[in-house]
């Protein structure tokens, strides 16, 4: 019995000194996980973008791209965010939509710049995705839906197939609740530190319920909550604003971006 005793109580005494012991181990740069996380996600990017690459044309032309690029440009510079980090892509697709990608990847259809009414409006939207992508809600929501070990294997063996039967998912399937109404303030708060009106943007949400050809694509549209709900929640929060309007595009670029998109001249130069 005593023999018992003195065997249990050593054993409990080792399962003390391994936790104590693993405990003081930097587990996470032993293993490297971090890096290894963001190089699967960087490498997941590349392939859900090769997939979408090749649904429409991609459109280079400087008179769409370098508007788009100074929008882009203000909301990170003005909320301390690497701009050479996102990689900002146009589509020649007359959906109207646009949506994040892992590895801060930004798509945007042809289709929403012919939407949207003006610079706030459009800001709006990317801000949004902005705001998905610093929340690093494109992964939680892979993750949640496919499962990590599906997408490391995706990433490391190149499987097209999972890619694209997920990549519908991150460009037609709003987010949670929670996770959208994240990114809408977050995006409001983007634009209020870039001196961008953010009211424009809240109009733009409430307007696409009554637009049945937008709800089906856009990624961040959703029932729950609805666009009304969503409008106004928006603008209740952004009463508390004190904005300072600068204007970024001129109105001579905004006017032929839209008219070059209107005539479908967007072929590169």
């Amino acid at each position: 019995m005593k023999k018992l005793v003195i065997q249990g109580l050593l054993v409990i005494g080792s399962f003390f000194v391994l936790w104590y012991v693993t405990s003081l181990l930097d587990w996470m740069r032993i293993f490297r996980v971090e890096q290894v996380s963001q190089k699967a996600e960087d490498k997941l990017g590349e392939l859900y973008w090769d997939f979408f690459s090749k649904t429409g044309k991609v459109i280079t032309n400087d008179d769409v791209v370098i508007p788009l690029d100074s929008i882009m440009g203000r909301i990170c510079t003005s909320n301390n965010i690497d701009r050479q980090s996102i990689q900002l892509h146009v589509l020649d697709t007359p959906e109207v939509n646009a949506f994040a990608l892992p590895g801060r990847h930004i798509v945007v259809y042809s289709g929403l710049l012919l939407k949207v009414n003006d610079e706030s409006q459009l800001a709006g939207v990317l801000a949004h995705e902005l705001a998905h992508q610093e929340e690093g809600h494109i992964m939680k929501r892979l993750v949640k839906e496919v499962g990590i070990s599906v997408l490391l294997s995706a990433a490391g063996s190149n499987n097209g197939q999972v890619i694209g039967e997920t990549a519908k998912m991150l460009s037609s399937t709003a987010y949670d609740r929670s996770l959208e109404k994240k990114a809408d303030i977050l995006a409001v708060d983007y634009m209020v530190a870039a001196d961008v009106n953010p009211i424009p943007f809240a109009d733009f949400i409430g307007g696409l319920s009554t637009d049945a050809n937008v709800s089906k694509y856009l990624s961040w549209i959703s029932t729950h909550p609805g666009e009304e709900e969503r409008m106004d929640y928006l603008k209740e929060y952004c009463k508390f604003k004190n904005v300072k309007t600068r204007q970024i595009v001129s109105i001579a670029s905004w006017e032929n971006m839209i008219s070059m998109l209107h005539e479908n001249k967007v072929a590169d130069k």
